[in-house]
């Protein structure tokens, strides 16, 4: 999606209907984002406030150097991370690809995305957040390791197990479906 320049120096001097536009166009994408971390969709709705205050915030920041939404989406990814982070939910033990806009999708597309987001939310937040990071948006477990201050081994050890958790959960959901 573009979001041309001159509507983002707009949004810069206060412009509300620019403003409102940029919101409009990426709200549906940074949705998904926050709703693939975040335990509950309250909390996803909160993170989603606090990314589009710091995107409002940052947009002189933006230089025009690569896209827009992929600028706004790191931004988001961040958040999502920052409110986790505060929950400390990578303090607990070990054991314990695509974002929709509703105008785009058809039915199929639409319950698929929300069988995934259901699969994705019975796994614990950590697991949830690696998987998120690697297999969603690309980071190496190096940067994932930064940003959650967590070890690479962690890193790599929460995505085998978040593979593992989502291949049971899908033979549990097949084998519910057979038997029905």
């Amino acid at each position: 999606m573009k979001f041309p320049k001159y509507h983002i120096e707009a949004c810069i001097k206060g412009d509300r209907t620019a403003q409102k536009a940029l919101y409009t166009s990426l709200s549906p994408v940074l949705n998904a984002i926050c709703r693939r971390y975040m335990p509950s969709l309250e909390d996803a709705e909160d993170v989603l406030v606090d990314a589009f205050m710091r995107i409002f915030s940052n947009l002189s920041k933006y230089k025009g150097e690569g896209s827009f939404e992929g600028w706004a989406r790191k931004i988001t990814v961040n958040e999502c991370l920052m409110a986790l982070r505060k929950r400390q939910v990578f303090l607990t033990p070990l054991d314990q690809a695509f974002s929709l806009h509703s105008d785009e999708v058809d039915i199929h597309s639409r319950l698929a995305y929300d069988a995934i987001i259901n699969l994705l939310d019975e796994l614990p937040i950590g697991y949830r957040t690696v998987f998120n990071l690697y297999v969603v948006e690309g980071y190496k477990h190096k940067e994932i390791a930064e940003s959650l201050n967590i070890s690479i081994n962690t890193s790599k050890s929460q995505l085998i197990q978040a593979k593992k958790k989502l291949a049971s959960l899908i033979k549990k959901k097949h084998s519910q479906c057979l038997g029905s």
